[in-house]
């Protein structure tokens, strides 16, 4: 694997559109382009978001620039819910199930549809919770203490070591990530289609296209990003550019490669794993 030029982090959202003026809890990016790091941009949508993403890649790859592209949410669920829904143990099978069922707009999708519909597939009652919609939804219920025999993990194996990160089952509340991961595992999804050949996924992939697509968790930088954040800044906005500098700074002092080598190897066959969490020892791959 060779070098990055070019580092970017996203800061993604399962909600509506947040409007024309900047705000907290939207879509956020920051790049550092060949060691200059660039203002955040904020993005009010989904659809904005994957057409900046679209040109950024354009741009990156036509001028020869190797791109890593950071993207805050799970990359994949607990071991077994692939198969379950798609019936092959392949995360990007399931990118793109979710690509091909989630109906995705500026004012909404049909994300608490989609977990009622996928609860429908395991018994007992669960894994998703959580319906912020007035209606009730078939399959799905609103707190998480009323599933049972589901039969699957809480949390894959890197949440159950990432003090604070929310499992992919809650779909709404405060912090909660399962809108995230459907509507961004669709956009991942299309993106891979578009660039096919020249995007390889961590850690699922050997990095050796143009383009490097990463899982990372800026919680994992709280104390840096808080040592950042001025008054009236956007949490957001600091975050995504405060870890865009990180990890070129880990480029700069070759530390980036060994991080993403750092990976257990059950993670790599269809969990995924959060950038620059340290592996179990027992676990970290040969």
């Amino acid at each position: 694997m060779t070098g990055f030029d070019t580092i970017a982090v996203i800061d993604w959202t399962g909600g509506r559109d947040t409007g024309p003026r900047p705000r907290k809890d939207a879509i956020w990016a920051a790049v550092t382009r060949e060691g200059e790091a660039e203002a955040p941009v904020y993005l009010r949508n989904r659809q904005v978001a994957e057409d900046w993403l679209i040109r950024l890649f354009e741009e990156e790859a036509a001028a020869g620039r190797r791109t890593f592209a950071g993207f805050d949410f799970p990359f994949g669920y607990p071991d077994g819910f692939a198969r379950r829904v798609t019936g092959r143990d392949d995360p990007f099978a399931l990118w793109d199930w979710f690509a091909a069922n989630l109906a995705d707009g500026p004012e909404g999708n049909n994300r608490f549809h989609l977990a009622g519909r996928l609860n429908e597939m395991f018994p007992g009652t669960g894994p998703f919770w959580f319906n912020g919609l007035r209606e009730e939804i078939a399959g799905l219920p609103r707190k998480g203490r009323a599933r049972s025999g589901h039969g699957m993990p809480e949390r894959r194996r890197c949440e159950q070591l990432a003090t604070g990160a929310f499992t992919c089952w809650q779909m709404g509340g405060a912090g909660a990530v399962g809108g995230q991961v459907m509507t961004g595992l669709a956009c991942l999804s299309r993106l891979r289609a578009r660039f096919a050949g020249q995007v390889a996924v961590w850690p699922f992939e050997k990095l050796t296209a143009p383009i490097a697509v990463v899982e990372v968790w800026p919680s994992l930088h709280a104390r840096e990003i808080a040592a950042e954040t001025d008054p009236g800044d956007i949490k957001d906005a600091v975050q995504v550019r405060v870890l865009a500098a990180r990890i070129a700074a880990m480029q700069r002092t070759a530390t980036l490669q060994a991080t993403l080598a750092d990976v257990p190897a059950p993670a790599r066959r269809e969990e995924g794993w959060i950038f620059g969490l340290p592996a179990p020892q027992a676990e970290a791959a040969a």
